[in-house]
Order: structure tokens, then sequence, then C-alpha cells
């Protein structure tokens, strides 16, 4: 059936955010960051100059810009283009034939282009961990905690973050950092996240990381 028309919505604030049961201290020595399928074919699909894409493209920008300044891995996905039908499973059923051909579709979003030493990662299914050496990389570089950011929150970046915790990779979903085809699966996202993740803005993981983690609580200031 392929991506439903998209509307804009305003990026829900802080006071919106539901309260997270877990309250890991986010540490820049043990964090990653990934950028789940900011690709032209789904953000394209996004009211692109309103709100939730403004400040989503702005808010990641803002994060990658920091984690590169504290040498915390930078890791991009991407659904491939043309993928047969046998990669593609029951996806297909569901959301159609993906991008297509397009290497243009497939290719991140210009004002996130991977820049030299960040990794990027095929993604044949929503949750990044499933058929991608993303464990693998992780746990090479030292890192149990996984900043997720990107489209769409009900889908990869509510699976990735479930499978970091499954995995004992404490995830950490940025909420104005993340967008969906609707508020109201942007906000459901966010509830179901909130059970095993740290829902936190971009202002505050931006804080806490400049801090250093240490002791606080995220969920006082999510």
């Amino acid at each position: 059936m392929g991506l439903p028309a998209i509307g804009s919505y305003p990026m829900p604030d802080r006071a919106a955010l539901p309260r997270s049961c877990a309250s890991w201290a986010i540490d820049p020595g043990r964090a990653a960051l990934l950028v789940h399928d900011m690709q032209n074919h789904f953000v394209g699909e996004l009211p692109t100059d309103r709100s939730p894409v403004v400040e989503l493209v702005e808010n990641i920008t803002a994060l990658r810009a920091l984690a590169t300044a504290l040498g915390i891995p930078v890791v991009f996905t991407a659904e491939p283009a043309a993928q047969p039908p046998g990669q593609r499973g029951l996806a297909a059923d569901v959301w159609g034939p993906g991008i297509g051909d397009s290497a243009d579709a497939a290719a991140i979003i210009p004002p996130l282009t991977p820049r030299p030493g960040e990794r990027v990662l095929a993604n044949v299914r929503q949750n990044a961990f499933l058929r991608s050496h993303l464990g693998r990389l992780l746990r090479s570089e030292g890192r149990d905690q996984l900043i997720v950011c990107g489209v769409h929150a009900h889908l990869g970046v509510l699976l990735t973050a479930a499978d970091a915790f499954m995995n004992d990779i404490q995830p950490f979903v940025v909420a104005d950092a993340v967008a969906d085809l609707s508020a109201e699966e942007h906000a459901m996202a966010l509830r179901w996240a909130a059970r095993s993740a740290v829902v936190c803005t971009t202002e505050t993981l931006l804080r806490e990381l400049l801090l250093g983690g240490g002791s606080r609580d995220v969920r006082k200031d999510a």
C-alpha cells in the first residue's frame, strides 16, 4: 500500500512527554547515536518546510554535531533501493515494494549526508538490529547505550529501541528528534518507548551529554 499522505503536526514538548520507567544517565563514553532512515524517500513524504520536519532535521543536526565533538560514534541506517522480493519479505505485503530503483530516493537527506568516519548500515527491516551488524558494531566500540532518532517513531524507532533493551543496550529515544505518520502515532510510540527506554528531549540530552552523564535522573527533565 505504500506510505499514506502525511500532514503537518507540532513536535511534542517536554511537558507532554510520558514518564520513563528507566532512569539511566547518558554517558558520552558509552553512547552511540543512531540516525534511523532519514532518507529522501521517507522524509519527502512529510511536509518538509513545516513541523515536525523542520525541528526533526534541526535536532538531529544538533545531536550529530555534539556526538562528533565528543567522539560518540554516529551510525546511519538506510533502506536499500531495488530490494528483490525475497529480501523485502512480508514488508512488501504491508508497505509495497519499498524505495524502488532510485538511488536519489534511497540517499540520506542532504543536510545529514554521512561524513567520513560515520557508518551507514543497510536496513532491510524497520528494526535496525535485524539482519545487520549494528549489535556487533556497538560491542566493538564498547558502547552499551544507544541514542535513537529519525523516522518513523512507531515503526523503526520503537522497534529498534525495544531490541536494544532486549540486548542489554540502554536506549534513549529523543522525542523531538523523531517523526511519524501523525501526531497520534508519534505520541503512541513515545508512550510505548517509555516502558523500556529513556524518552527525553533534544535539549535535555544535549545538556546531559555536555555534563558527561553523571548521576542525574534524566526522567526529571524529560
